[in-house]
């Protein structure tokens, strides 16, 4: 039976220009999980409303293009605290969510692992606390009296202290899993096999590049986090040395901070490459600014003085294919062209490399 798509306006504060590519990105978020775009609404501000994000007449307005379009679902493009989602709900009298809800509810619905919905939940709780607590101060300014004690905030304070010890708990199970992974991780070091790992933008064809290296069958579909779970497969070069190549998350603007931290322990895996291939579909027209979110990721992670090849995926689709360089290779992995000079530049790199 196939699953009723939810109708949803989606909302968001212009402050930049880039705003708007997030908004267009939104779209394609929500279509992944499901719902039906049927509006959007924007306006453009010097800053965020901390009441309701958007300006109160903008929020009636919105109230308006619900009933019109039939919607039962908002998605703002911005971060809700607990108490704005709550202003906002009690005008909109529908359901209210946020760019990072969605991504982790279609991470959550992505994941298969083990340890995959480990994470999504222990991103979803700490989120969930943080927007909590936001409550809980919002109900502690209303003073004393009468409808400001008991039942309410006890069980609030119910909720907080379960969702903590469930944190405690995953992070537990978490640590457990990880120290298996650097044990794997020491006995692949200690058998010198060099690690490629692969990384880039969401649906820029990373799976499709294992496959195509690899002849895997890794899943892929032509939508955001098609795969989520780390997939790891050997691949043996024309100079028979053995490597073993390992997908990671996909990224995307805005990456939920939560989802960053719960993810770390699969991250390391970037960490402890020789070779980075940071894959990007250059038949998109922003795909420029998708390098820069890339970039910012792996320089968080501490990653960027790794040896990083540049994978320019769908050159097909471009009138000119620009010259390869040493970092820098034009491909099509759907097609499986020009993975030659892919593999000849990652021997060459490790070759550099003291393993």
């Amino acid at each position: 039976m196939e699953e009723l798509k939810e109708k949803a306006i989606l909302v968001g504060v212009i402050l930049t220009n880039n705003d708007y590519q997030t908004i267009e990105e939104l779209s394609e978020l929500a279509k992944t999980a499901k719902a039906e775009p049927v509006g959007v609404l924007t306006q453009k501000r010097t800053k965020i409303n901390n009441r309701y994000i958007i300006g109160k007449g903008k929020l009636e307005e919105l109230k308006k293009l619900i009933e019109e379009k039939g919607a039962n679902l908002v998605i703002f493009n911005n971060e809700l605290s607990g108490t704005q989602l709550k202003n906002i709900e009690e005008i909109l009298n529908t359901k209210v969510i946020d760019r990072t809800t969605l991504i982790l509810d279609i991470f959550a619905k992505r994941a298969k692992t083990k340890e995959g919905m480990l994470q999504v939940r222990l991103a979803q709780y700490k989120y969930s606390l943080a927007r909590l607590r936001g409550i809980g101060k919002s109900l502690s300014r209303l003073g004393g009296g009468i409808g400001t004690r008991g039942p309410g905030e006890t069980q609030l304070e119910t909720d907080i202290r379960h969702i903590k010890r469930s944190i405690i708990y995953i992070e537990k199970q978490i640590e457990q899993i990880k120290r298996h992974r650097n044990l794997y991780r020491k006995r692949r070091q200690k058998n010198q096999i060099p690690i490629i790992a692969i990384i880039g933008y969401t649906n820029a064809g990373k799976s499709t590049l294992i496959n195509a290296l690899t002849h895997a069958n890794a899943y892929t579909e032509d939508k955001l986090f098609a795969t989520l779970d780390p997939l790891a497969r050997k691949l043996r070069l024309p100079d028979n040395t053995n490597v073993i190549l390992i997908d990671t998350v996909g990224f995307i603007r805005n990456l939920p901070f939560e989802l960053i931290e719960a993810f770390k322990s699969t991250l390391e895996e970037i960490k402890f490459a020789d070779v980075i291939l940071n894959v990007v579909d250059i038949s998109q027209s922003d795909f420029e600014e998708k390098i820069k979110v890339t970039e910012k990721i792996l320089s968080e992670l501490d990653c960027l003085n790794k040896p990083i090849i540049t994978v320019y995926n769908k050159s097909d689709l471009l009138d000119i294919i620009p010259k390869n360089t040493e970092n820098e290779i034009y491909i099509s992995a759907k097609n499986k062209t020009n993975l030659q000079p892919l593999i000849e530049a990652i021997q060459i790199i490790l070759k550099k490399v003291s393993y």
